[in-house]
């Protein structure tokens, strides 16, 4: 039986580990050759030879999506590698850990971790879609998913400069959706809490307490968001557009 992306070209940004390396796996599974970034050299060399591994064709880029000279470069080894882009998943991002800040309340956040939240995950997934957008106008259509977060529809205490980007993400994809359809199609995902290493410390601390909020009454695996990103790239999702979907185990259901 022939997969969801039979002959597609797919490029999965932050593909090193976690939700990118298992949205890569799953892509090459149902048939693309798949390009991984990412800032890590080893992480994304590790998913492509997974993907050889089971017989799939991958390549792996290292890069900085905050970036331009990186983004651009990402997108000419996508396209010297395999001619295309059909599929792009923009999941690389930091969480305020990765930017140096903990626990702060809004008015307490530092100007240079708040800059950097925004520049990665906001101005990041934006020359992203820039990049993408002109090669999938260029060779006549293709998908974009980008990765927002539940932190892009509603608040959440201390994730101030987060939860900016996170909105950000999902006003970017909602504005893209309606200038470059039908041509290309612009979606996002907002996974819920999902186990994976950016997560573990908090499921770790508060696991028992952040499921009492997830109505199904347990946490989402990499593969249950890949699932989401997969379809939502592929052809049988030609008529979703613009659309901000939960991955969360019913969480905004509450």
């Amino acid at each position: 039986m022939p997969g969801m992306l039979d002959g597609k070209v797919a490029l999965v940004t932050g593909g090193a580990r976690g939700i990118g390396r298992g949205t890569a796996l799953l892509f090459a599974r149902e048939g693309a050759r798949v390009v991984i970034a990412d800032l890590s050299a080893d992480g994304a060399s590790e998913t492509a030879a997974l993907i050889a591994k089971s017989g799939g064709e991958a390549k792996a880029v290292v890069a900085d999506i905050s970036k331009p000279e990186d983004v651009a470069a990402m997108l000419a080894a996508t396209i010297d590698a395999f001619g295309r882009l059909d599929c792009a998943f923009n999941n690389a991002g930091i969480n305020p850990t990765l930017a140096g800040v903990r626990g702060k309340l809004t008015a307490d956040w530092p100007e240079d971790g708040f800059d950097k939240l925004i520049q990665v995950n906001l101005k990041g997934t934006w020359l992203c879609m820039r990049a993408e957008i002109q090669q999938m106008v260029r060779q006549g259509g293709g998908s974009i998913v980008n990765a927002a977060s539940l932190a892009g529809l509603t608040g959440f205490r201390t994730t101030a400069a987060y939860a900016a980007s996170k909105h950000g993400v999902v006003g970017l994809t909602k504005t893209a959706a309606i200038e470059y359809a039908p041509t290309v199609r612009v979606n996002c995902i907002c996974p819920g809490w999902i186990d994976t290493d950016m997560t573990a410390e908090t499921i770790a601390q508060r696991g028992d307490e952040l499921l009492t909020r997830v109505p199904s009454h347990v946490f989402g695996t990499p593969n249950d968001v890949a699932e989401m990103v997969c379809w939502l790239s592929s052809d049988r999702a030609r008529f979703v557009v613009g659309g901000a979907f939960t991955v969360d185990g019913g969480y905004m259901a509450n």
